[in-house]
């Protein structure tokens, strides 16, 4: 049996991206996005906000970097990776998901950095 390890999703920066490079000279970026889901509960409006850590490798890494700032809107196509580690003797786990591509949604304001 096959499997399958595909992510899609849209939203916006909760913080600006966080480019370093590896020992070997690889660039790695990190940020966030947050993606609001509306629905109508009775007669009222609600939002659901998700909150997901996002991991971008080589010239992605970089281009994040150099393009998009907290609160842009961005489309991030991925997989998920589950990481494990132990802090102060707790074993501790989360979901990050790993962009293949990443789609910049919202043209770059002239004279804005």
């Amino acid at each position: 049996m096959s499997s399958m390890n595909n992510v899609s999703l849209i939203g916006r920066l909760t913080q600006d991206p966080d480019l370093r490079y590896t020992q070997s000279g690889k660039a790695v970026s990190s940020f966030g996005i947050a993606i609001n889901e509306k629905y109508k509960s009775g007669d009222e409006w609600k939002t659901d906000v998700c909150f997901v850590e996002i991991t971008a490798w080589d010239k992605t890494a970089e281009a994040t970097a150099q393009y998009l700032k907290k609160g842009h809107l961005c489309g991030i196509v991925g997989k998920l990776k589950y990481e494990q580690w132990e802090s102060d003797g707790n074993k501790r786990s989360k979901l990050v998901v790993t962009a293949k591509n990443v789609i910049f949604l919202e043209k770059k304001e002239d004279g804005a950095d």
